[in-house]
C-alpha cells in the first residue's frame, strides 16, 4: 500500500530524531529533543507519553526490554519509522533550500543559514 506523505507533529518529529541515534527511556527522549531544539522544545511526560502511545500504534517506534535497565520503558525506531523520519528530513531539507533560493532566511532574522 502505497503510504501518502503527512507532515509529522513537532513532538513526533523530535522523538523520531531521538531515537535514530539510539534506543532510549522517556526520560532520556526528553533530555534529547531539549538538547537537539537548544532549549525551545521542553516536553513534559504526559505529552511525551501519549506521542509515543501514537507512534507505537502507527507502527513507527517499538517498546523494546532492557535486561540491565527493567525499571524502565525503552523504545526503539522501527524500519518504518526510519522510512517516516527519511521523508520528514527531505521535506525539510527542500523548505530550507527554496526558503533560501527566495531569501526568507535574510528576512527579520539578521541571519543566513
Amino acid at each position: 500500500m502505497k503510504r501518502i506523505y503527512n507532515q509529522l507533529p513537532q513532538v513526533a518529529f523530535g522523538i523520531l530524531l531521538a531515537l535514530s541515534l539510539k534506543e532510549r527511556h522517556g526520560y532520556e527522549i526528553i533530555k534529547q529533543i531539549t538538547e537537539d531544539s537548544d532549549g525551545k522544545i521542553k516536553l513534559s511526560p504526559g505529552a511525551l507519553y501519549t506521542s509515543i502511545k501514537q507512534l507505537n500504534e502507527q507502527g513507527l517506534i517499538k517498546e523494546v526490554e532492557h535486561t540491565e535497565d527493567i525499571r524502565r520503558r525503552y523504545y526503539r525506531l522501527t524500519e518504518a519509522g526510519k522510512k517516516v523520519l527519511g521523508h520528514e528530513v527531505a521535506y525539510y531539507r527542500t523548505s530550507v533550500e527554496l526558503a533560501r533560493e527566495r531569501r526568507i532566511l535574510e528576512i527579520g532574522y539578521g541571519t543566513t543559514i
